[in-house]
């Protein structure tokens, strides 16, 4: 097996990978109550409707917990790994796979610390978000 494991795309979250093929990172929302969750499923949690649909994240999230995966060996991936758990603005969590930081030392990733989206084209047909740290703010700017 070449690459990284294939994502199952069904009902549920084909919005969230057509998303990522135009380098959006989007979150699925209830039409009937508004509710934001991820990951994503059939019915509100909160009101039980079944009409779904998605907002467009910021693509901005803050290191909430993380974690170095040192194994099992993974298709498509280099170990170690870091694999953080975001808290996104939008008020969900997401599961990010942080690239740019070593694993451990000096520059190792830290709680609290704000991550970017950027995006990992596969091949035509599957793009996945990875997460890099901010860019320094420029001089003058925020």
């Amino acid at each position: 097996m070449s690459g990284p494991v294939r994502p199952v795309i069904g009902r549920d979250n084909a919005y969230f990978f057509e998303g990522t093929a135009k380098q959006e990172l989007r979150i699925q929302s209830c039409n009937a109550c508004g509710t934001l969750r991820h990951p994503p499923g059939p019915a509100c949690l909160s009101c039980e409707a079944y009409d779904r649909g998605h907002v467009v994240a910021q693509g901005e999230g803050t290191v909430y917990s993380f974690t170095v995966v040192h194994a099992p060996k993974l298709p498509g991936k280099e170990l170690p790994l870091v694999v953080a758990l975001l808290d996104l603005p939008e008020g969900v969590r997401m599961v990010a796979e942080v690239t740019g930081v070593p694993p451990e030392g000096e520059d190792a990733l830290r709680i609290g610390e704000r991550l970017v989206v950027d995006w990992n084209v596969i091949d035509e047909e599957l793009t996945l978000p990875i997460w890099r740290r901010c860019p320094e703010p420029v001089e003058g700017r925020p």
